[in-house]
């Protein structure tokens, strides 16, 4: 069988910050390849680069040296506007405090995106609406994110990463702020969105969450220190 095509691949990626006289390599010559369709589970202890290494695939940031090629294109030298229009193309974000803007309703907050792609209204409503159905918030599309649990903020917040069909799922702590019931059902959600066929990366410090991934990468002092693929997935998660 023909293996998948690889939608991320890292190229000795260095990222350095400088604290005074101090020099921190919060990335230290990563290399890593992820393929379309993957599960992946990024971890490390706080100072391991992890979220440095979020910021650069999401392209929320660039590499000081070293190349990241995302969907065939690289994307390591580009300038803010040009990373702007390949985070909204390219990239669904999730993150932990659910990024919701407070005015606008759940259907507004899932359309957003939609707007600077320049879709017409009636279809982003129209396709935002549906995202919505697809998360089991149809009954919530007109609430404000102050009327809803946490649980379905969050379910707003992937079916907003899911709006532009990206290319990857980056969700930071997707689970950070939720109660351990409503944890699993949003694990569930994204075990559900990667069997629909996308790319999902989950950066995570808790082991029970990367145990939902098929994949488990671990961080330590900016370097890649174990990448192993998760054999116990489907017993722990699926069992048959």
């Amino acid at each position: 069988m023909e293996k998948a095509s690889v939608v991320i691949r890292l190229e000795d990626i260095y990222k350095i910050y400088r604290v005074g006289n101090q020099e921190v390599r919060a990335l230290d010559g990563v290399s890593l390849s992820v393929r379309r369709n993957e599960y992946v589970a990024v971890m490390g202890p706080s100072g391991s680069g992890k979220s440095t290494l979020m910021n650069i695939l999401g392209c929320l940031d660039s590499p000081d040296s070293g190349h990241y090629i995302l969907n065939g294109v690289d994307v390591s030298g580009m300038e803010d506007g040009e990373l702007a229009d390949v985070r909204n193309r390219e990239i669904g974000f999730v993150f932990q405090s659910f990024n919701l803007l407070p005015r606008y309703s759940a259907l507004e907050n899932v359309a957003l995106p939609m707007v600077y792609a320049g879709v017409p209204e009636r279809e982003r409503m129209e396709r935002a609406a549906a995202a919505l159905e697809s998360v089991s918030l149809g009954d919530r599309m007109d609430h404000r994110p102050n009327e809803l649990s946490g649980g379905q903020k969050q379910r707003v917040a992937l079916a907003r990463a899911l709006i532009n069909s990206p290319s990857i799922i980056l969700a930071d702590e997707p689970t950070g702020n939720l109660d351990t019931h409503t944890s699993i059902e949003i694990m569930r959600l994204f075990d559900d969105i990667y069997r629909r066929g996308n790319t999902v990366i989950v950066v995570t410090h808790e082991e029970d969450i990367a145990a939902y991934a098929h994949r488990i990468v671990r961080l330590r002092d900016g370097k890649i220190e174990s990448d192993i693929q998760n054999t116990e997935y489907t017993e722990t998660f699926n069992p048959r």
